[in-house]
């Protein structure tokens, strides 16, 4: 990085594109990405592949010359009164395909709470077992980002920075969602960046707007990108930034946009950067 030209490392949630990986990696490296967030290949989750899957989807990667940013793994995406060793050993699948692709980072989540039951009452289940998913985590050497989804108990700022400061281990930091704010009545840069910026590990990048939740391309919303991308680029942020656009569907696993939002979505992004000064590759 030079002085005043900060370089983040571009990445993007491959199963948005298609469900073929081939097409995922050929589409990420048009749009000038070297890296693909693996979330699903082939229609199975990531911590459903099997040995030879992942063998396969290993290889696909390493021939483009691309690498893995983050293992988008499901965990913690489930009610907090499920087995908690069910989503320890779920957990364990995404460090193995962690370590298959040498990437540092797995995404997870922290836990939805039963209809009509207040959020203060499922607080103590979800700090054991962010707790329990962190040990893992630190005996494995890799780094869990907690995404702020919406509805979990951590889709608010100050709930975030509770998960972390309360499970306080190095081996759990926040990967940011500026869209999920959104949806849940939050300004992120206004209500959020400066709680949670010392302990921001990756970007995610969608935006929303307030009125509907619907999900735009980043600057198209209210999600204060430019005001969050530019701070970013101030504190020294050299991160990576991982599209994940949402623009066609979405369910309880993830979203889809297929090659052509995806695209649109890819432009939008780098037409904010590039307004402020960050190269992307």
């Amino acid at each position: 990085m030079t002085p005043g030209n900060p370089v983040w490392t571009l990445s993007g949630f491959g199963d948005e594109i298609d469900a073929d990986p081939v097409v995922q990696l050929a589409v990420l490296q048009a749009l000038g990405a070297g890296h693909i967030e693996v979330r699903s290949a082939w229609g199975v989750n990531i911590v459903d592949l099997d040995a030879d899957q992942l063998d396969r989807l290993s290889g696909l990667v390493r021939e483009r010359g691309m690498a893995v940013s983050a293992i988008a793994s499901p965990i913690g995406k489930v009610d907090v009164t499920g087995d908690a060793d069910a989503e320890v050993a779920r957990l364990r699948r995404a460090v193995a395909a962690a370590h298959r692709f040498d990437a540092s980072y797995i995404r997870i989540f922290s836990f939805y709470r039963p209809a009509n039951v207040p959020v203060e009452d499922v607080r103590d289940a979800v700090m054991t077992r962010m707790r329990a998913l962190a040990d893992v985590a630190e005996a494995e050497g890799v780094t869990l980002v907690h995404e702020n989804e919406k509805d979990i108990y951590g889709d608010i700022p100050q709930r975030c920075l509770d998960i972390i400061e309360s499970v306080g281990s190095a081996a759990l930091q926040v990967a940011w969602d500026n869209a999920n704010f959104v949806q849940v009545g939050v300004r992120p840069f206004t209500d959020g960046y400066a709680m949670l910026r010392p302990h921001l590990a990756y970007l995610q990048v969608k935006d929303a707007l307030s009125a509907t939740g619907d999900v735009t391309p980043a600057g198209e919303g209210d999600g204060e990108l430019r005001e969050t991308l530019t701070a970013l680029r101030d504190d020294g942020y050299e991160g990576f930034a991982s599209l994940e656009p949402h623009l066609a569907d979405t369910s309880a696993l993830g979203g889809f946009s297929g090659p052509f939002a995806f695209g649109r979505a890819a432009r939008a992004f780098r037409s904010l950067t590039d307004s402020i000064g960050v190269t992307l590759a």
